[in-house]
């Protein structure tokens, strides 16, 4: 069996996941990992028994063959993706794949130029729910697609977080993993139209973001799309995310519902909660509840076995014209036509207006 070495730059909630399957994969034969907390790094290594355990990850460039990268703030995607990429190692990059089509198409090309593996997190790929989506839309049981809407949810305790340490919009940061999913899916039609707003009520005062963003995606085989996505749920709902999707064609309607309200705990202290109800999944035991694990897995795979990724960064960057969009509409007021060769001007310092 081919085995790789492998680095983690970040080990927050989202690295420690991606470390941690690392950790018990056979594809792996040594771990390195990065992260500028010392308390949680001495955490990780000891949990992952990791070969390296550092603040600096160019300390181990030199030792591994692949790189998944999970660090915040998101302004340092670029330069470590950058850094990986040019020291010949394969990547997988968290969302966003970079802050400007500049930096993306910078990092695609040097990818490109080496013959690397460039994926991106968009996880809910990897969510069985979606997957039957697009597998309807492939085999044709839903007929010719007509319309689809999807509207996802986070907590405003993890708002405030993201809000907190970056002016990036619910559309960049939210909408994006569905904006990824309906392209995915109506692929090869690329959306030619954008019109958004937002809602400025709640995490406006404290960390100028929007609470909320609704995007309407026209595609050029006539298909509309409507996605929303907000980060002010009160904290007892559904724990971290809650979402619904309708999809829409000539011969079935698909409607799915990932709002995690089957399994309830009602506690004396506390109130209800909603378990199992992150985007990127859980441990649970001996089983992993989640899609996360998945595409890590998919990622080491895709790298021993020398095949392709399923979300390729040229993708990712197709998604990004398309937020970006959003948010220059939300800040203008007007729809924004897409063709193949649009670049959004710069926006204001949040990002949104």
């Amino acid at each position: 069996m081919t085995t790789i070495d492998v680095g983690v730059i970040g080990t927050g909630w989202c690295g420690g996941i991606r470390a941690a399957v690392c950790a018990a994969s056979p594809l792996v034969e040594s771990l390195h990992v990065a992260e500028i907390r010392p308390d949680r790094l001495a955490e990780v290594a000891a949990r992952t028994g990791a070969v390296t355990a550092t603040a600096d990850y160019r300390e181990f460039l030199d030792k591994v063959d692949a790189v998944l990268i999970s660090a915040t703030p998101e302004t340092t995607h670029y330069p470590m993706a950058r850094d990986c990429l040019a020291a010949g190692k394969h990547v997988l990059l968290e969302k966003p794949l970079a802050l400007t089509l500049d930096e993306a198409d910078e990092l695609i090309d040097l990818a490109d130029s080496r013959g690397l593996k460039f994926a991106v997190g968009y996880s809910q790929r990897f969510n069985p729910k979606q997957a039957y989506v697009k597998q309807c839309l492939v085999d044709g049981t839903l007929g010719t697609p007509v319309s689809a809407l999807v509207s996802r949810h986070i907590t405003r305790n993890l708002g405030r977080k993201i809000g907190g340490r970056i002016k990036l919009s619910p559309a960049a940061m939210e909408a994006t993993h569905d904006i990824d999913f309906v392209m995915w899916c109506l692929a090869p039609a690329r959306p030619v139209s954008v019109y958004a707003q937002s809602v400025r009520r709640v995490m406006a005062p404290d960390h100028d973001v929007p609470d909320c963003s609704w995007i309407t995606i026209t595609f050029d085989n006539g298909v509309v799309v409507v996605i929303g996505a907000g980060w002010i749920l009160p904290p007892g709902y559904p724990n971290f995310s809650t979402t619904t999707i309708e999809f829409v064609g000539s011969d079935a309607a698909l409607l799915i519902d990932d709002s995690h309200r089957d399994i309830v705990l009602n506690r004396m202290s506390g109130g209800v909660v909603f378990p199992l109800s992150t985007m990127p999944g859980e441990q649970v035991g001996h089983v992993y509840a989640g899609p996360m694990a998945t595409e890590t897995t998919h990622f080491l795979t895709a790298v021993t076995g020398d095949g392709p990724v399923l979300v390729p960064a040229r993708e990712a960057r197709e998604v990004m014209r398309v937020y970006l969009a959003a948010d220059l509409s939300a800040e203008s007021g007007q729809p924004v036509a897409l063709d193949p060769y649009w670049r959004p001007p710069v926006l204001s310092a949040a990002g949104t207006g």
